[in-house]
């Protein structure tokens, strides 16, 4: 038997649309940045990748 998910799990499902990350050559860190406005939000302190944030060309 399907059931649906539960709310309130703070799942997302697919990319985040506004948002774009990029790789910081300096530092070799992620950096999170809105694509509406262009201003950075967040830097990852690890080499890894933001999650389910599309990457900038």
């Amino acid at each position: 038997m399907a059931v649906n998910k539960p709310t309130g799990d703070k799942a997302r499902k697919g990319a985040v649309k506004k948002r774009t990350q990029l790789k910081n050559p300096l530092t070799k860190t992620s950096t999170k940045r809105n694509k509406t406005g262009g201003q950075f939000m967040a830097v990852k302190k690890s080499a890894k990748k933001f999650k389910g944030v599309r990457k900038e060309k």
